[in-house]
């Protein structure tokens, strides 16, 4: 417990560190507002990644959901934020968003958690279907196929650096708890973890509900963000794009994912001024990674304060 604490405190200076260096870098007018709007989407997709990772990497479970309940957070914010466009209304349709996807996720897991691989990405994939032919149909509350257009700018970069900052550090204290270690015993291996007493079925669903809430805590800040959404964009193409993220940082590394998600980042970014081979450079490097990085840019490695807190106790001792 103490130690834990110890590291928390030094996860939250080194994050402090970050906040303070991006701070400095946008008063001195060297990152300019498309900057800005780039470190926001990086935030997002970081959020993003995070949530999906702990679904795929850490539990073991093939999701192509996370679109869907991106949508239910972005919608709940694009509905109450419009009609109310203050950010106490805006937070409170975040937090509405959060527990009506942790809520569909619960439903959702119990009956498909206990399939396996394509069975279970299927299923998830059908799930985000649901969602967004429901909000297609939704009738004058989503405004149908045309959304919901004119919502508040919400969303700046520090709110997202905030919740970049709640996600990771609630996902790693997660991750370092008896649920957490169930989770990664699960995924390493489901029969011997349910020989042990571990209840694999309980512990997925845990894992992809708290999956679901941050990607709706994602959807909110990105239709704050953007200032409009639209069913097509929650599509199935979306979980891909996100999962590609996860894949290409590393299953089952948090710090991959943060790495990932910055550097995707900052290739679409370099790659705006060529718009017509943009996605082709973008495959191309995600092809030469997977051919020479199979297990994504830093595997499984994670970035770890606890093994550099014991380290610098040791060599202090000696």
């Amino acid at each position: 417990m103490k130690e834990n604490l110890k590291v928390n405190i030094l996860w939250l200076l080194l994050l402090l560190l970050g906040y303070g260096v991006i701070s400095l870098l946008v008063s001195f007018g060297i990152l300019n507002l498309f900057h800005i709007q780039i470190l926001e989407q990086i935030g997002i997709n970081i959020i993003l990644a995070v949530g999906l990772n702990l679904i795929v990497g850490f539990s073991g479970q093939f999701s192509l959901g996370h679109a869907g309940f991106m949508a239910i957070g972005a919608y709940a914010a694009a509905i109450i934020g419009s009609k109310s466009p203050t950010y106490g209304a805006f937070f409170g349709a975040m937090l509405l968003g959060a527990l009506i996807s942790g809520l569909v996720a619960l439903v959702v897991g119990i009956p498909t958690l206990r399939l396996k691989g394509d069975y279970l990405a299927v299923a998830t994939l059908g799930v985000a279907e649901i969602i967004r032919i429901f909000i297609v149909n939704g009738g004058d509350i989503t405004n149908g196929a045309a959304g919901i257009l004119g919502i508040p700018n919400f969303t700046n970069w520090q709110m997202v650096y905030f919740f970049v900052v709640i996600t990771t550090i609630a996902t790693l204290n997660f991750l370092r708890s008896p649920i957490g270690r169930s989770t990664l015993a699960v995924r390493e291996d489901e029969i011997a973890a349910e020989s042990v007493g571990i209840n694999t079925t309980k512990i997925k669903i845990i894992a992809f509900v708290f999956g679901a809430m941050t990607a709706s805590i994602a959807g909110s800040l990105q239709a704050g963000f953007i200032g409009s959404v639209v069913p097509k964009d929650y599509s199935f193409i979306n979980s891909i794009n996100v999962l590609i993220i996860v894949v290409f940082g590393g299953l089952g590394s948090i710090t991959g994912a943060i790495v990932s998600a910055i550097v995707l980042g900052i290739i679409n970014m370099i790659l705006q001024d060529v718009a017509s081979i943009r996605m082709i450079i973008y495959a191309l490097a995600l092809v030469l990674v997977m051919i020479f990085r199979p297990g994504g840019l830093l595997g499984t490695w994670e970035l770890s304060l606890s093994r550099l807190f014991k380290k610098t106790k040791k060599e202090e001792q000696n």
